[in-house]
């Protein structure tokens, strides 16, 4: 259950996110936002161990990725629902 999660466990700082050529607050804010979308693009009633699995997601597939600090809301909105709805490919369920 969605309720169950708290999603600021999972927000992150600039401090946290390495490296990114004096963009680590737009990298901490692109992470930050596709943790929300995620979280708010889930059901209310996924379960709870399935929704941490696709937050745990977010900074395995993000974090090393050139493009992070170029996503635009459109792109994080689409890749986000691209996870839900396939999220069987994602978790071990």
């Amino acid at each position: 259950m969605k309720e169950f999660v708290v999603i600021h466990d999972y927000l992150v700082s600039a401090e946290v996110v390495g490296d990114w050529d004096e963009q680590e607050d737009l990298a901490a804010e692109r992470i930050n936002e596709i943790y929300h979308t995620l979280y708010d693009l889930a059901e209310e009633d996924i379960p709870t161990e399935q929704l941490t699995g696709l937050l745990g997601l977010v900074w395995d597939n993000w974090i090393g990725q050139e493009t992070l600090v170029e996503l635009e809301s459109e792109d994080i909105y689409d890749w986000c629902r691209h996870v839900l709805e396939n999220r069987d490919q994602y978790l071990d369920t």
